[in-house]
């Protein structure tokens, strides 16, 4: 294998990993491509002498270096990453709600399950004790959005 073949495959990895970073960034043909042509540069190029071979790693080793911090400083990843918040909010039925305000169940809670508050149908839990279905149920406690109800006695 002679220098130039192995200098001019390191060039078109070069070449495609560049391509890579510019224009279609991502992990796509060309930057594998390129890392495939850059590593046979390297087995080639210690095929023709072990000199010329640390030579070349050596410059394969600083130019990919080069590569990266390029492409950091290109700010390539920016193009890939969502720049878009999410400023909604989930509807929060408990803020409706108070402690002590009176309901009916339309699940059996069994711990958890739904109860009928203001003409809002809301998933409560109970205090570990099993509640039939239609049955009257009184909150007892409310953290941010878990509920937690008790059976009236009747």
């Amino acid at each position: 294998m002679s220098v130039s073949i192995v200098i001019l495959m390191l060039i078109i990895a070069i070449g495609l990993v560049l391509m890579e970073i510019f224009l279609i960034p991502g992990i796509g043909i060309a930057g594998i491509a390129g890392a495939v042509l850059m590593i046979t540069s390297l087995i080639l190029a210690y095929e023709v002498g072990t000199s010329f071979g640390h030579y070349v790693l050596a410059s394969t080793g600083v130019i990919t270096v080069g590569l990266v911090l390029l492409a950091f400083r290109t700010k390539t990843w920016d193009r890939l990453s969502l720049k878009s918040d999410i400023h909604s909010k989930v509807d929060n039925p408990a803020l409706l709600l108070t402690v002590g305000d009176k309901g009916k169940t339309v699940s059996r809670l069994n711990p958890m399950g739904k109860a009928l508050f203001n003409n809002k149908y809301i998933e409560v839990s109970s205090k570990g004790a099993y509640i039939e279905t239609n049955s009257e149920i009184e909150i007892v406690q409310i953290d941010a959005n878990k509920i937690t109800v008790i059976q009236i006695n009747k």
